[in-house]
């Protein structure tokens, strides 16, 4: 029989080992129970001690997950003080140990505010006080050699895999109380474990836990993680991995891949070529955190089991939870993957959970079609109806998101005039709210719509509001300064009843061919060189010019010169030019992805063109491509273009 004070250790330990979320799930079969139902079979043989009323608990930490810490000599554990527990209630079923178990583990709240205590040592007593003055119970003094030697000992009769997992489960506890990995007791578990991974089969789970808790007490580069990687790596090779193990080994490789590890490369590679064969079976949570950690991984070249991901999540879409949701889409925007099916499945489910849905849901999806360039006619008509609604709920980031994505890919829902009427709303009572960046966004994105928030331009323009946006941007952001001057073209060009302040010419770019095409997309030079030889056929040789910069910056892709009769102009006459036409060569990176809309910035490109003074012509390639002969391009241009010219004909 252990004395009375070892038992009141045994007893702290299993309230310890208690809160594990592993022994909850574990504890719940009663055979393979791993530690609190068969390992301390000792602490049953605790009885009532007849000094019941002065036994002394420690109070457990509450164990969310396996925690990274300083692993440094001035580690410092902190001191948790409480009041006494209340005398507990006596529970249908429950033998008076257990019930005293129950009363161990329980969190109660003290009736006082402690005064936050020092930060102690890791090896110094930490303890909680006792009512009536007496000893403090030693921490340290559960995790010394003996006790530990005693629960390795229990341990060596379970199998591999519970073996393993209760390892873990002390290790995981060693790290929760700040133990160093020098310390006699974490050194004499870390033994046990990697005895354990050179002599047993175990689980790829059971890996995975101890890889995680290895990693967070000695990093990545520690001789268990090597071991656990090793043994990972053998059951990849053997393709003895199920779903649930290969999403396992997913959460873990994010916290110990070393990227020129040759080794740990072809075991990623391996998983990444069976986890395909496996996509399958995935749940939808599973979906989510594989896709979480090739994300963290940076696989974006794991092309071919993305698109399978992507295409499993658009069967299990319904189950995805708010956070999946968000996951899912923030994963594939960063990895550059979409799948027309998880669309599908997005307009089929996402438009009846809209009005419950975390707002932040809502803005992601946005963010996604706009990334993806998809424009939804059934998303975007819910998302503007539910905006129309409950746009209060949102935060001013969540609203620029949904108004750009709109903007951006031309798409003016049926409920327009209650959208803006709500927008404009809350514009006029969280203006400084709004960063001064997404503001922009969100102001630049409306005139997409030919919505122009004149209210706002006096703001925007104003001193006050670039001194805001140069302390955010130093320097000045370019993409900033386009989408101003932009705001300033409309202004001048499209709505000549505004009289309040300009941008000033400081401000202006000069031209909004950009790198990041955030303004006008350069013309694909395949289709021009399709389109040049019956276009020079058809006016009788090369009596056009191509990317020309116009006075306001914008670029033309192809410019005819005519006369006051109408007649096309040669090169040597141009100065002699009376009215201009504007050839668009629209290739597809103009338009959305999955319909022939043009872009927003399309839009409203020939649309200022137009009131520039040019007559814009557009020639898409989804028209252009359909035609075979060279005879057929011919007759095709001559009928887009000559009744543009037949206007200034006399």
């Amino acid at each position: 029989m252990f004395s009375l004070q070892k038992e009141r250790l045994y007893a702290t330990m299993k309230s310890i080992v208690c809160v594990s979320s592993s022994v909850r799930v574990l504890c719940q079969h009663a055979s393979a129970c791993f530690l609190l139902n068969r390992s301390l079979s000792l602490c049953s043989s605790v009885g009532r001690c007849p000094h019941a009323d002065r036994a002394v608990v420690a109070q457990p930490p509450c164990v969310t997950g396996v925690r990274y810490f300083q692993r440094t000599r001035n580690a410092a554990v902190q001191m948790v003080t409480a009041a006494s527990p209340p005398t507990p209630a006596p529970i249908p079923g429950k033998t008076e140990d257990a019930l005293a178990i129950y009363q161990a583990g329980r969190r109660v709240e003290p009736k006082t505010a402690a005064r936050a205590a020092p930060p102690l040592s890791p090896y110094t007593p930490y303890a909680k006080p006792r009512s009536n003055g007496a000893a403090l119970v030693n921490i340290q003094s559960l995790f010394e050699e003996d006790v530990i030697a005693e629960l390795c000992s229990r341990l060596a009769d379970l199998s591999c895999d519970d073996r393993a997992e209760g390892l873990a489960t002390l290790l995981g506890a060693c790290v929760e109380f700040g133990l160093e990995a020098h310390s006699p007791s974490v050194l004499r578990l870390m033994n046990e474990c990697l005895e354990l991974l050179s002599n047993g089969d175990v689980g790829v789970k059971q890996l995975c836990h101890l890889g995680k808790v290895a990693c967070a007490l000695e990093g990545g580069q520690s001789p268990m993680v090597t071991a656990v990687l090793d043994s990972i790596g053998a059951a990849v090779e053997e393709e003895a991995v199920s779903p649930s193990e290969a999403a396992a080994v997913y959460s873990l490789l994010p916290l110990v891949y070393e990227p020129a590890s040759q080794q740990q490369a072809l075991m990623l590679s391996a998983l990444h070529r069976h986890t395909q064969r496996l996509v399958h079976r995935l749940r939808a949570g599973q979906v989510s955190d594989i896709l979480q950690s090739l994300l963290k991984l940076q696989q974006s070249q794991a092309i071919p089991l993305v698109l399978r991901l992507c295409h499993r999540a658009s069967r299990v879409f319904k189950a995805f939870s708010d956070d999946e949701i968000i996951k899912v889409l923030s994963a594939l925007m960063t990895l550059g993957q979409h799948d027309e099916k998880l669309l599908a499945a997005m307009e089929r489910h996402l438009p009846e959970r809209l009005g419950t849905c975390d707002p932040e849901v809502i803005s992601t999806v946005m963010e996604y079609c706009l990334h993806m360039g998809c424009r939804s006619e059934t998303l975007f008509e819910a998302v503007a109806e539910n905006f129309v609604c409950s746009a209060e709920k949102h935060s001013t980031p969540q609203i620029a998101k949904q108004i750009v994505a709109m903007g951006r890919l031309n798409y003016l829902p049926q409920c327009s005039s209650e959208m803006f009427k709500k927008l404009e709303s809350i514009l006029s009572t969280t203006f400084s709210q709004f960063q001064p960046g997404s503001l922009i966004d969100m102001l630049h994105a409306c005139i997409h719509l030919e919505r122009f928030p004149l209210n706002y331009m006096s703001r925007v323009f104003s001193p006050f509001f670039l001194q805001r946006l140069q302390a955010k941007e130093e320097p000045f952001n370019k993409n900033a300064l386009g989408q101003l001057t932009q705001l300033h073209l409309s202004t001048v060009l499209e709505c000549t009843c505004y009289w309040g302040p300009r941008l000033s010419f400081y401000h202006h770019v000069r031209t909004f061919s950009s790198a990041d095409q955030a303004f006008e997309t350069p013309m694909e030079n395949l289709l021009y060189r399709q389109v040049r030889g019956p276009l020079a056929q058809l006016l009788g040789g090369r009596f056009y010019s191509t990317r020309i910069f116009t006075h306001n910056g914008y670029t033309v892709d192809v410019e005819l010169c005519l006369d006051e009769k109408g007649f096309v102009l040669p090169p040597s006459q141009w100065d002699h030019t009376y009215k201009r036409i504007a050839l668009c060569v629209d290739g597809q990176n103009r338009f959305c992805n999955n319909t022939n809309h043009l872009l927003g910035k399309e839009a409203t490109k020939r649309r200022h063109l137009h009131r520039m003074g040019y007559e814009v012509v557009q020639i898409p390639y989804f028209e252009f491509e359909m035609l075979r002969t060279h005879e057929e391009r011919i007759q095709y241009l001559h009928d887009k273009i000559f009744p543009a010219i037949s206007k200034f004909s006399c």
